[in-house]
């Protein structure tokens, strides 16, 4: 019985694996929208700012101008992974609610970014 469960987990898929609280109207960013992320900077409506560089560098800078850095990486669900340099890691996914692009953390939160 014991083998059984463990196969059914193992088949499941990873526990990882995020399911994303979205709303009626949301439209996660296709692929070529995550890619065109690089080179760009996202304001948030608190001021902060999360900077994508081309070769994969990430950094966010907070309204007081202090930083994080590390590394991002698009995971297969579409949503955007973070490393930070202090060993804390993260998933967001991006989408299109309207004419708005949202942040929704994997708590369920969910933050506009101000247009550019």
């Amino acid at each position: 019985m014991t083998r059984l469960l463990i196969l059914a987990l193992l088949t499941a898929g990873p526990a990882w694996t995020a399911e994303w609280p979205t709303k009626p109207g949301d439209v996660p960013l296709t692929q070529s929208e995550l890619d065109a992320l690089a080179g760009r900077t996202l304001t948030f409506y608190d001021d902060g700012q999360s900077s994508f560089s081309v070769g994969g560098a990430y950094s966010y800078t907070y309204a007081s101008g202090e930083s994080a850095f590390g590394t991002y990486s698009i995971a297969e669900d579409g949503s955007v992974c973070i490393q930070y340099r202090n060993g804390f890691d993260r998933c967001d996914l991006y989408v299109r609610s309207g004419e708005r692009l949202i942040l929704i953390d994997q708590k369920g939160d969910r933050y506009p970014v101000r247009p550019e």
